[in-house]
């Protein structure tokens, strides 16, 4: 998704530059925050900025864009509140197939765990990123990314994995320092269902294509509003 860096994207090769599954440059964007901020103009004909996240379930997650919509960070639109699994990674149209069947058969085999979202965290001064923190549930995010990044998504990556929800990215310091404030005795409990494809639009907004369902598989598609 878009460009909400980890403390550790300074080590990444480029700026938040990561391999893509198909053997190409990655999509620009935050390798540890992924549905992020890619470059349309240098994807390849043929190819798609793809990702994959947990959903963070209303009214939380509409709750936490509009926060994050309210301290003026432009990428809240264009996100949707989510912790990421896999960053934006550049695939060819051929292998979208393969990484469907890949992601239903991790869905199929795992169970919902519960996660709890309490108070504020901040990658500054190495990275100007304020961020809603998990509590409980970490384990698990970590035991289905590990399996997300193999077989048809598998591939090296220059950080740690850090489960997180961003609130504020890139803002005016004063502008972060209130986000830190505000959602520091901000408190969410809900129970994790699964996960979702996402993809980056021309317009520059991440929008999910597919769910995966824990214990059914999927995928359960997405349909724009008025198609058919």
């Amino acid at each position: 998704m878009v460009t909400d860096r980890s403390p550790h994207d300074d080590d990444a090769k480029g700026s938040g530059e990561v391999p893509s599954a198909s053997g190409g440059g990655a999509a620009e964007g935050d390798p540890s925050d992924g549905p992020g901020v890619c470059r349309d103009a240098d994807r390849g004909a043929g190819a798609r900025a793809i990702g994959v996240a947990i959903p963070i379930p209303d009214p939380h997650g509409a709750h936490l864009q509009a926060k994050r919509e309210s301290f003026g960070d432009p990428l809240a639109a264009a996100i949707p509140t989510h912790i990421t699994l896999l960053p934006p990674t550049e695939v060819a149209d051929p292998a979208l197939d393969r990484i469907e069947n890949h992601l239903q058969e991790i869905a199929r085999t795992e169970r919902p765990f519960p996660i709890k979202l309490r108070g504020s965290g901040t990658f500054r001064p190495v990275s100007p990123v304020v961020f809603v923190a998990l509590a409980e549930g970490i384990g698990g995010c970590e035991r289905v990314q590990a399996r997300v990044l193999s077989g048809p998504l598998a591939r090296p990556l220059p950080f740690p994995y850090h489960p997180h929800v961003t609130i504020a990215h890139h803002l005016p310091d004063d502008v972060m320092d209130r986000a830190f404030k505000e959602l520091a005795g901000y408190s969410a409990d809900f129970d994790v269902w699964g996960f979702s494809l996402y993809e980056h639009g021309v317009d520059g907004v991440w929008r999910p294509q597919c769910d995966f369902v824990f214990g059914e598989g999927g995928p359960v598609r997405h349909t724009e509003p008025g198609a058919q």
